[in-house]
């Protein structure tokens, strides 16, 4: 993937096209990988795409989608299993993949906490294990959940599955222990264990797993618990999320605490003290891999001290005092058969390779993403060459490069849609720079582009109707009788208004399950403001941006009247400068949005749909926090703690953090060297507090 054109010469309009399409391919990744234990991309390949992400995002702030993979953990629970809510999230982890970016991690903690030089900063290392992420719930010492990582937020209940392994112990042995502490680790499966497993599998003429990541996956989440309990299984802890009291001091004696409550910890986790200790440790590793009983595909470091810990804290979907520094990506070699075009959601035509079937790192890949047609011009690229594939992380492989040209003419990409025959066009931006994507034009009348939207509508991540999914919606839209969002709470009525039969006389419907989905529609009629604004699909405006707004303003009616009024007087305006002025969105959202308010099919879509349903007004985060819901700004220098130290703070304790001063400022936060933001809340009336002063009102003088 990132053997397209180099970040650093990307221009704007391509920079966001290739976030939407980067945010597009790993959430798809995202739900191979962890709802259906079957990843269509290699490691390497889904790191590959990630670090592009990152890449661009950090040269372009400003066009950071809210659905950015980088503010995004794992996929939401499946719908075999019970839901568990985990009492503190459980995040991933950022990668590195040089030196260079290990060095660059240590450096950005020590930046972060102001830590001189001559102070030392010890981590632990220890061997990123290739499995499935586990929380263990313990109360009075016992177990009483286990649960999948699922989205972060919520995971998959299979403590019934969890207690068949004899790695995680019922009951906590020794003494020290917590009231309540959720254990957390990895579950995995040897790669002999998976060797006899795929025998047996194959002898008897059931399914085989593609590698032991899928089959510990896909052995632990068995609605038969007996299924479970037939297959070998280890777990090795070495975190933990919620906890009543502090048990340890460091990372490395938490580690050794869980060894002496029964759990098996990894041999090979070891304390570090410098970065040139780190690296080495990263090539004895890598130097075992392959005998190691186990797959892993890198090493993870941790800052030893968790006082720094709790400092740092977390991003959106990674602690800061961890990494991940991950192996090398994998290739391989095969036959490019043909081009085909996919059409999304937002009419963006995507050619994808169709390849001869070979084996990459394990997993068996015939398909391969191609980009864009500059992508393909710049590869020289077409059917009929050999080329050369690379699988980096369980995600879609992208082609790197032509080893063996074919014998047939250069490949053009179509100037028409595939779908509905209308004209595909590459957009020219305010800079008179043609967008990287060509887009259909037909917009709604597009059937790829209206179903696409539709599913999106009704996704888990947006309205999550039950029992409307990808194939009803496609079935509804063939038959006329839901064209747009609105039509979907008016199915009965458009059922009974084109002379169709009654639903439950439908093939695949009955009596019973009819009733139960106009239920379930019937059920989100009122929604909740980020789950409603996500599912309206505005490009730059995805699950993470979505959460920012209505955490920003709370009530839909307040955060319309902005963007009307964004729409009707500019960059310049008002409104405008609300919607921009929320940490973390940018102007892509902002025009995004103004765009959206601007069309009259979508004001006559939007007006519709709120007729059908309610926004619910957003509740807002750490409701006994004295800042909670207040508008924040920090500027100058602050002493007692870096600025991005502050900032989490502040957000943590359910502040909204803005970048600029407006007339609903709350508070300003002003050190030393405060300029023209302190000038400006002075003039405008909004409450100056000094660093010393803030801190007495958190409670952390």
């Amino acid at each position: 993937m990132t053997a397209q054109k180099a970040v650093d010469a990307l221009t704007e309009a391509e920079a966001a096209a290739e976030l939407a399409r980067l945010a597009r391919e790993i959430a798809d990744a995202d739900a191979a990988y962890y709802q259906n234990d079957a990843p269509d991309i290699t490691d390497a390949e889904y790191d590959a795409l990630r670090q592009r992400n990152a890449e661009i995002e950090a040269r372009f702030p400003a066009l950071k989608r809210e659905d950015s993979p980088s503010l995004r953990v794992g996929a939401e629970a499946g719908d075999g299993f019970a839901k568990a809510r985990h009492g503190v999230p459980m995040l991933s982890l950022e990668n590195a993949f040089t030196d260079e970016d290990v060095a660059d991690f240590a450096g950005r903690i020590r930046r972060f906490l102001a830590l001189p030089p001559e102070t030392a900063l010890a981590f632990t290392a220890e061997p990123k294990i290739d499995g499935l992420s586990l929380s263990l719930t313990y109360e009075q010492g016992k177990l009483v959940r286990a649960a999948t990582r699922g989205d972060g937020q919520t995971g998959e209940d299979v403590t019934a599955n969890a207690c068949t392994l004899k790695d995680i112990p019922a009951k906590l042995k020794g003494k020290g222990w917590p009231e309540m502490i959720e254990v957390r680790g990895e579950i995995y499966m040897s790669k002999a264990d998976f060797a006899a497993l795929n025998a047996r599998e194959g002898a008897a003429g059931r399914k085989t797993f593609a590698n032991p990541r899928n089959a510990a996956a896909g052995s632990l989440r068995q609605l038969d618990v007996e299924i479970t309990k037939s297959r070998p299984l280890h777990f090795f802890a070495y975190a933990w999320g919620a906890v009543s009291a502090p048990f340890a001091a460091a990372q490395s004696e938490a580690v050794e605490k869980f060894a002496e409550w029964g759990f098996s910890t990894n041999p090979l986790m070891v304390r570090i003290e410098t970065v040139e200790e780190v690296l080495a440790y990263y090539r004895s590793i890598e130097a075992q891999r392959a005998g190691l009983p186990y797959d892993i595909d890198g090493v993870v470091y941790k800052v030893d001290r968790i006082d720094w810990q709790q400092r740092l804290g977390f991003v959106s979907r990674a602690p800061r005092w961890a990494i991940a520094h991950k192996f090398p990506a994998e290739k391989a070699t095969t036959k490019l058969v043909t081009i085909d075009i996919q059409v999304g959601r937002t009419g963006s035509l995507t050619p994808v390779a169709r390849l001869e079937p070979v084996t990459v790192g394990g997993v068996v890949v015939s398909n391969a993403t191609l980009h864009n047609e500059d992508e393909i011009a710049r590869l020289g690229v077409k059917p009929g060459d050999v080329v050369e594939i690379q699988r980096a992380g369980d995600v879609i492989p992208q082609v790197l490069r032509v080893v063996k040209a074919g014998k047939g003419s250069a490949w053009q990409m179509p100037d028409v849609c595939p779908v509905c025959g209308s004209a595909a066009v590459r957009e020219i931006d305010e800079a008179g720079v043609a967008d990287v994507r060509r887009r259909c034009t037909g917009g709604l009348i597009c059937a790829a582009q209206a179903v696409e939207r539709l599913k999106h509508f009704v996704s888990r991540k947006a309205l999550d109707i039950d029992g409307l999914g990808a194939k009803q919606i496609e079935l509804f839209h063939t038959q006329g009788v839901v064209r747009a969002p609105q039509d979907i709470f008016r199915l009965q009525r458009n059922i009974e208004a084109v002379g169709l039969p009654p639903l439950e006389e439908w093939e695949g419907f009955g009596k019973a399950s009819a009733k139960k989905l106009f239920a379930a529609i019937d059920a989100r009629r009122s929604v909740p403001f980020a789950r409603f604004l996500n599912g309206l699909g505005i490009r730059h405006v995805g699950q993470t941006t979505s959460s920012q707004f209505a955490r920003g303003f709370l009530s839909w009616a307040a955060f319309w009247s902005a963007v009307q009024r964004a729409a009707e007087g500019g960059p310049a305006s008002e409104g405008y400068q609300e919607l921009t002025g929320i940490d973390g969105i940018g102007d892509a959202a902002a025009r995004a949005l103004v765009q959206f308010e601007t069309e009259p099919h979508n004001r006559e879509m939007l007006d519709a749909l709120l007729e059908e349903v309610t926004v619910e007004d957003e509740v807002p985060a750490a409701s006994d926090s004295p800042v909670a819901g207040k508008t924040v700004v920090f500027t100058g220098t602050l002493e007692r703690m870096t600025r991005d130290e502050a900032k989490a703070r502040a957000s943590a304790l359910g502040a909204k953090v803005a970048g600029s001063v407006s007339a609903k400022t709350d508070i300003l936060v002003a050190g030393p060297g405060a300029g023209s933001k302190l000038a400006k809340a002075e003039g405008l009336g909004v409450k100056t507090m000094t660093e010393a002063e803030w801190l007495a009102l958190i409670g952390e003088a």
